[in-house]
């Protein structure tokens, strides 16, 4: 689909990929709004055996919207691990990870599934932290603080690259 322009920082070990994504904070998924970007930061989790990306959302809303009428996306996920100096300011660089991820959304409405990735995303961003594993009755009738109930959403790959610069 799309290749790396600088082949030298292209990242094409999927144990290092995965690692990464495991402790990953933060991805950006970009939609497209009647063709406007939109772009929205969200938790995630990735599911290598299901080579998808999962994140959840309230029910209603403009994300919601947008991805009802165009399930085409791309999730970004980028960390950067500091500015690297060098004495003549354009060698000057930053030191980073990203990885970027392109294919359809679908919402997840197998209960199984659904709570499939709730949990990883719970170990993802709570590890530790709760006793039991999460029922099943939780993710089917959790509603927001704002009385929304909460839907589970996919983005199955089609294509995905990964890029670094370790130089520390």
């Amino acid at each position: 689909m799309f290749t790396v322009r600088l082949q030298i920082r292209e990242c094409t070990d999927e144990s290092k990929i995965d690692a990464f994504l495991k402790q990953a904070e933060t991805g950006f998924l970009g939609l497209s709004d009647e063709g406007k970007p939109y772009v929205v930061p969200l938790n995630f989790a990735w599911l290598k055996d299901r080579n998808a990306f999962y994140f959840h959302g309230a029910e209603e809303g403009r994300k919601m919207r947008v991805m009802e009428h165009n399930n085409e996306a791309c999730l970004t996920i980028s960390e950067s691990y500091g500015t690297i100096p060098h004495p003549v300011p354009a060698k000057t660089d930053t030191a980073y990870m990203s990885v970027m991820a392109f294919g359809q959304i679908e919402p997840v409405k197998d209960l199984d599934e659904a709570t499939e990735a709730m949990q990883a995303m719970l170990d993802k961003y709570a590890p530790g932290y709760y006793d039991s594993p999460l029922a099943k009755t939780h993710v089917e009738r959790y509603r927001s603080s704002m009385g929304s109930g909460t839907a589970v959403f996919k983005l199955k790959v089609q294509f995905r690259s990964a890029k670094e610069n370790e130089s520390r």
